[in-house]
């Protein structure tokens, strides 16, 4: 009998990719239909409950078109497309839920469990992608290349930021405080040591690696984190101990002059008390990939700042996420239909 599986993949992790990696893994005797959804051209939508979604965080898709698409499936592979507790129960076919991303917060995972339902994710899938855009982001303060950048974009020759006053500085000379050590803080953290800064680590949940210890990395309070460190990068996950993390009176324990970098999560920061720190200058500057409400506003203040660097939330968006996040969720796949255990269950 041959496996039916439906994808629905976006326009990120494209279903033909999921496709290729499911059959290298399972070979080609399987029976896959794919949905090409339009994000992220499309926004995402949030948990709705006139839709039945209140229990689904973030999710894309509409949820009588994604059922009537999974129809007699027993695995479902997604990243994106949600799964209620009034969609399960149309889908009595189902037992398999991959999802591609490091949480599956599309998915109604209490609904999943009383269905049956295994659902398994891919954590750390873009880890070294946002590693390695951490430090682009933290080159981008310490050296300039923002304000150089800028200048010259209005025809502005800055020679002046030669001067030693007004000059970047080196890595090598400077104090990293690395807030959360999980996936992609670890790696942050192996990244950062090639540069010869002193590194200080914060997480009350984990020990360093017997290689960071041994090259002189420093786990540490968040207060002596904080008042150290000349450079500040978060990567803890959204907790109900992390929301608000950085906010008035963490700040106010910051060095001054500061540089921010948050290739996080938007409700870590309360970015009203951000705003005010940059405007103050006891923050030098900033570097935002997350924001408090996404698509931030036009109007936004934060915007408007000249000491800020911003991105649109794609710390996380390689080409290798792609591959690797699919490459993930075929062994998954191959597993079930092996009838071997998950390797990474929910």
């Amino acid at each position: 009998m041959r496996e039916k599986i439906a994808i629905i993949g976006d326009r990120f992790m494209l279903p033909e990719v999921f496709r290729e990696k499911i059959e290298e893994a399972c070979g080609d005797n399987l029976d896959i239909r794919t949905l090409e959804a339009a994000w992220p051209d499309e926004p995402m939508e949030f948990g709705n409950a006139a839709l039945g979604l209140d229990k689904v965080k973030e999710y894309f898709g509409d949820p009588h078109e994604v059922v009537d698409f999974i129809g007699d499936a027993e695995i479902f592979v997604t990243q994106l497309a949600p799964l209620s507790e009034t969609m399960m129960q149309r889908l009595p076919a189902l037992k398999l839920v991959a999802v591609s991303r490091g949480g599956p917060i599309n998915i109604d995972m209490a609904a999943a469990k009383a269905h049956g339902i295994t659902v398994v994710n891919v954590p750390g899938r873009n880890a070294s992608a946002v590693a390695e855009f951490t430090i682009g982001a933290i080159l981008a303060e310490t050296r300039l290349i923002r304000v150089g950048h800028e200048a010259l974009r209005k025809g502005e020759w800055r020679g002046d930021l030669y001067r030693a006053d007004r000059t970047g500085r080196e890595l090598n000379e400077m104090t990293v405080g690395v807030i959360g050590y999980g996936n992609i803080g670890t790696k942050v953290v192996r990244l950062l040591r090639a540069f010869g800064c002193r590194i200080l680590v914060t997480d009350p949940y984990v020990q360093l690696s017997a290689e960071d210890r041994n090259a002189g990395v420093e786990l540490v309070a968040l207060d002596d984190l904080l008042s150290r460190s000349d450079v500040v990068t978060l990567h803890p996950r959204v907790t109900e101990e992390t929301r608000g993390l950085v906010n008035k009176d963490t700040i106010a324990r910051m060095k001054p002059g500061v540089i921010f970098v948050n290739t996080a999560r938007g409700p870590l920061v309360d970015y009203d008390a951000l705003y005010d720190a940059l405007v103050s200058g006891h923050i030098g500057s900033a570097m935002l990939e997350t924001f408090a409400v996404e698509p931030a506003p036009a109007d936004w203040p934060l915007l408007q700042l000249p000491n800020v660097t911003l991105t649109p939330h794609i710390a996380g968006a390689s080409v290798r996420t792609v591959t690797y996040a699919a490459e993930q969720a075929a062994e998954e796949v191959r597993r079930f239909i092996a009838g071997l255990p998950p390797v990474n269950p929910c």
